[in-house]
């Protein structure tokens, strides 16, 4: 046993030239290795989110196919270690890695919209998933499992003797994790807000390509690899700013990211949109005009006319304040009204007063909704909560202790508004949940749909006579057009009656319910494409 045990020493002894020399460096490559895999993981999400959202689901599907990529490299490494135990491989690997993160951030979004297309024609469920899932082992999967394979094959190139076998392994251990925290850490606080998520693939497959380089340099060898990769790195460079995520529009005024989110500006001659997502939804629309514009803020400009709080002044709170778009239209149409808002995304509140319009002199709190209302003594007149976002529904902010929270910031008589925007008639869907949370905290609650879209408005109040002080408001009204909306939006309030599905910050499935939901949101609106598809086959979707 000694014999094979000094057998083995003395091959990857012979093998180990150059800079292995020096143990310092195999400690280098598995800190290095573990902060770009974590990177790599930060990355990913954000350069899903803006095609897929950023839910928990899309997470689960980015950490479990890369724990997979991760386990196999694991595997792989530690056989091919025990069977040729040269770190030339090793380190080819590492450079094979750093060229292919280098070149995700421009072909990454081609390979995106190409697996969305075939899903389109191919998929009637699930189709988040399927496309996130199939992009993950597209994309990621390779790359990571060659990272994978660091570990295992650096315990070869360390370990001396079985003596210290445990400590040096442990050694290794620790630099990984402490490499893997600080490429947590950077990413979401340091690269991707300051450079963004195309510099930030960039920044760690060039600490990898630098890792391979210097190995082979020491060692004198591998000089055309080392050429080969370095300018693929580099081509791959120039190539990631040729784009953005929505390379295919037109009209943008302005794509960017923030520390939350994915932003998109894209300007017409009578509006102005915020999307936070390539694919489908829109967040925020402005009319140029300062008409009104046809969508569920407009619905939402009933619950100021049902609030009673018997002040000359009414006080509003918009919880996910976006661009604005509700608070100025109920400034523009309403006398005596203060309006401020909470929003968590700081780059959102900067958009709004560049391209939106929103006045100075409105206040927006940089916080979370829910933490803003737990430090907050003020009460309000009317709460509008617009948080959720496509499947992105804040679990924190749909329960009933969110709810009742909500209530205790309401002046008596006060109103909540609820922008729930996927509407449903399901009985187990997303908004019956939201629904019957609500009417457990709240005596009254009505709802109505907007027309043409997917949103339904909730208004939810401990005053009984809301819907009379709501028509007492209206015959006041003297815009024609606000009149005719609000006349609409009290003739289609339906009462709701709560039942027994209740949301608690305990047990809140708010994704999982909403996917439901989005699917077939998806499904109606890929009906078009799918319909394209078969008359004019590939040629039709690319037209």
């Amino acid at each position: 046993m000694a014999k094979k045990e000094n057998k083995a020493s003395s091959e990857v002894k012979t093998v180990s030239s150059g800079i292995l020399k020096h143990k310092w460096y195999l400690y280098l490559t598995e800190f290095f290795a573990g902060m770009s895999v974590m990177a790599v993981e930060l990355g990913a999400s954000r350069l899903l989110a803006p095609y897929f959202s950023s839910s928990q689901i899309v997470w689960t599907i980015i950490i479990g196919t890369i724990m997979i990529a991760m386990a196999l490299g694991n595997i792989y490494g530690g056989r091919s270690a025990d069977k040729n135990p040269n770190p030339d491989k090793l380190y080819a690997r590492v450079l094979i890695a750093a060229v292919w993160i280098a070149a995700i951030p421009f072909f990454g979004k081609f390979v995106i919209l190409g697996i969305s297309a075939l899903l389109v024609v191919t998929v009637n469920t699930n189709f988040l998933i399927w496309a996130a899932f199939i992009t993950c082992m597209a994309v990621f999967v390779f790359p990571l499992f060659l990272l994978g394979t660091v570990t295992p094959s650096l315990v070869k190139y360390t370990v001396d003797s079985l003596d210290d076998s445990g400590k040096t392994v442990g050694t290794l251990g620790a630099f990984n994790t402490i490499g893997s925290i600080i490429g947590t850490f950077i990413p979401t606080f340091v690269s991707i807000p300051a450079v963004g998520t195309a510099a930030t693939f960039l920044i760690f497959s060039g600490i990898l390509l630098v890792l391979g380089l210097i190995y082979f340099i020491f060692s004198k060898r591998g000089a055309v690899r080392c050429g080969v990769t370095t300018a693929l790195f580099l081509v791959s460079c120039v190539l990631s700013n040729l784009i953005g995520f929505a390379f295919w529009e037109k009209n943008l005024v302005f794509e960017g990211e923030s520390i939350y989110n994915y932003l998109q500006v894209k300007e017409t001659d009578t509006k102005t949109y915020l999307s936070t997502n390539v694919l489908f939804g829109v967040q925020s629309v402005y009319v140029k005009s300062g008409e009104l514009s046809g969508l569920y803020y407009d619905y939402a400009m009933a619950a100021p006319l049902m609030s009673d709080c018997g002040d000359e002044e009414k006080d509003i709170l918009i919880l996910g304040m976006g661009t604005g778009t509700y608070a100025k239209q109920c400034m523009n149409y309403f006398d005596g009204i203060n309006a401020e808002g909470v929003e968590i995304d700081e780059k959102i509140t900067e958009l709004s007063r560049r391209y939106f319009d929103l006045p100075e002199n409105v206040k927006v709190t940089t916080y979370d909704g829910r933490a803003f209302l737990n430090v907050s003594d003020k009460k309000y007149d009317v709460i509008m909560v617009d948080a959720y976002q496509d499947i992105t529904i804040p679990f924190q902010m749909s329960s009933k202790e969110f709810f009742s929270l909500v209530k205790a910031h309401l002046k008596e008589n006060g109103v909540m508004v609820v922008n729930m925007n996927m509407r449903s008639d399901s009985a187990d869907g997303i908004n019956s949940w939201l629904a019957d949370t609500i009417a457990d905290v709240f005596s009254e609650v009505y709802t109505v749909d907007v027309i043409g879209s997917t949103n339904r408005e909730l208004f939810a109040s401990e005053n009984p006579q809301m819907l009379e002080v709501l028509s007492e408001n209206k015959s006041e009204l003297e815009n024609e057009a606000l009149y005719d909306m609000i006349s609409s939006v009290s003739a289609n309030l339906v009462r709701y009656e709560g039942g027994d599905k209740i949301l608690t910050d305990d047990k809140a499935p708010v994704e999982l319910l909403g996917m439901n939901v989005i699917d077939d949101i998806i499904q109606e609106e890929l009906v078009y494409y799918k319909q394209k598809f078969k008359e004019e086959g590939i040629k039709g979707l690319l037209e």
